[in-house]
């Protein structure tokens, strides 16, 4: 150091942004040393240098004005999709078999389809048993394919059986409302309903996670968007397409969605509640089906 008496540059109570300055003076070469008395830090640089410095730090400080620091890609949980997913491949091929057959001798699509009137009627069931039935191959191929990757998606963020029992709900209340806005005769049946629920399911907690690092409002709706759009491009073509009750769908599981992704991880990961949430999904589709089969015949 200079024989001069030494300036003091600078002097914080935060360590860090001394040595933050004192890294820019030492990339330019001018002298200067950082000291501490246990509660302040201080720059001090030699007087003949002083002025240099401080030029050297304010062109440093105009540079970084409107510098913030990228926010780190948040991170999640996996959970284990797997069983929901075996679950839904299951019950959805079991349902197809049985109504095929017309297992037992009664009419699956008659007591379990979604029909307006008698959902508005009372016959609430309807909306989660319409889930389990579709019209042919093709029908069941494109949810199965639809479901499984959604579902997948949706069994990482909340777990195998609170996913599933989410989704159930998403497709049943999608169902109710469009029951609600539709003509009394209007039928439907499927389980597209509750795949595009999930699709508004995992939309909404990755907004609302923020699962994405962009820190401006615009890209952060970007998992909507990108729902919103890929909900247009597959829910609403085919001669045969309830676009009423996908748009509904979608807007229920994005409801559900913001709640769920209040739900904490830990919680999530328990054996236990993702057990109780399959069983009371599994338990809701035998009891609508048990009520069904009751007042159709």
């Amino acid at each position: 150091m200079s024989e001069e008496q030494p300036v003091v540059l600078f002097e914080s109570a935060r360590p860090r942004e001394a040595a933050e300055r004192a890294l820019v003076l030492q990339s330019v070469g001018i002298p200067h040393e950082v000291v501490s008395d246990g509660r302040t830090s201080l720059l001090v640089v030699p007087a003949d240098e002083a002025e240099r410095a401080r030029g050297e730090l304010a062109a440093w400080r105009r540079e970084n004005r409107d510098w913030r620091p990228a926010r780190p890609m948040p991170s999640f949980r996996r959970l284990n999709p797997w069983p929901g997913l075996a679950g839904y491949l299951t019950l959805v091929c079991l349902f197809a078999w049985a109504s095929a057959q017309s297992l037992w001798g009664l009419d699956w699509f008659g007591a379990g389809r979604v029909n307006a009137a008698l959902v508005r009627d009372g016959e609430w069931w309807r909306t989660v048993t319409a889930l389990t039935l579709h019209i042919d191959l093709g029908h069941i191929t494109a949810n199965l394919v639809f479901g499984v990757g959604f579902g997948l998606f949706a069994g990482h963020y909340l777990g195998a059986g609170v996913a599933w029992l989410a989704i159930l709900a998403a497709g049943g209340l999608g169902n109710a409302v469009n029951a609600l806005i539709q003509p009394p005769g209007h039928n439907s049946v499927g389980a597209s309903t509750a795949i595009f629920g999930a699709l508004g399911l995992i939309a909404a907690i990755a907004w609302r996670r923020r699962l994405y690092p962009q820190d401006r409002w615009v890209y952060r709706l970007g998992p909507i968007v990108g729902a919103v759009a890929l909900l247009a491009y597959t829910g609403s073509g085919g001669e045969r397409t309830d676009v009423g009750a996908h748009l509904t769908g979608f807007l229920c599981g994005g409801a559900l969605g913001l709640a769920c992704a209040r739900l904490d991880t830990d919680w999530l990961a328990e054996a236990r509640i993702q057990l109780s949430a399959g069983l009371v999904t599994v338990g809701m589709i035998a009891l609508s089906w048990a009520l069904a089969f009751e007042h159709w015949s």
